[in-house]
């Protein structure tokens, strides 16, 4: 399929995967819109994906919700204890750093995890990702708590010319479709191999359900990276 038949299915509130590279974690995720999200959505992920549900949200929001990525946090932890400092050294087998920042559960939720409870609390950070200059930044501190359910992926500044994970593929797919930049996403497993799902068994699996698959060479060709 098109990437202006994924960014329609974005737009309609429908499931895209996402390839990212051969040559980096060689993973398809399943992406949805947060604006859109719903429980049977995070169902879905569950039972077809399998892997971590997580919120992608774009640099410049988290940057004014004051959300720095896990590595530093615990990096500077290494000031308390040596320890923490040896676990952030060097780099993931892909090549880069991970996007991970804190988690979090909206206040409204009970245990934050089940499909009712993570679809909420993702709902509820796009409201504040789109409100982030109206008063979304006091939202997130009234009505959410940490540690929680749903992790927060911070992407790089400029995307996919700083980093090519799913994280900023998927934040740059939320902008051609001119959504909320908040996108959730949840790699694909394989539960033969217990390996992640191959890029075959992906598109066996699109073709089924008639969900779009993009490959990062798309998204790389479209917003020009070299």
């Amino acid at each position: 399929m098109s990437l202006d038949e994924a960014i329609a299915a974005l737009k309609a509130g429908r499931f895209v995967l996402v390839h990212d590279d051969k040559a980096r974690e060689n993973e398809i995720d399943m992406v949805i819109a947060a604006e859109h999200i719903k429980p049977y959505h995070i169902a879905m992920m569950r039972k077809d994906a399998g892997g971590l549900v997580c919120l992608a949200i774009a640099n410049e929001i988290t940057s004014k919700l004051g959300l720095v990525y896990m590595h530093d946090i615990i990096a500077d932890m290494g000031k308390v204890n040596p320890v923490f400092s040896k676990l952030t050294e060097g780099r993931t087998n892909y090549g880069d750093k991970p996007s991970f920042s804190i988690a979090v559960n909206h206040r409204s939720t009970y245990t934050g995890i089940t499909d009712q409870d993570r679809a909420l609390t993702i709902f509820k950070m796009a409201e504040v990702c789109k409100n982030i200059d109206n008063g979304g930044v006091e939202q997130f501190a009234r009505n959410f708590h940490a540690p929680g359910h749903v992790p927060i992926l911070i992407a790089s500044k400029h995307l996919l010319h700083d980093r090519m994970g799913h994280t900023e593929l998927c934040v740059y797919l939320t902008q051609l479709a001119d959504l909320i930049p908040a996108v959730a996403i949840c790699e694909m497993m394989d539960s033969m191999t217990h390996r992640s799902l191959s890029i075959d068994a992906g598109q066996k699996y699109a073709a089924r359900f008639g969900i779009p698959l993009i490959d990062a060479s798309e998204l790389k060709a479209n917003a020009r990276v070299a």
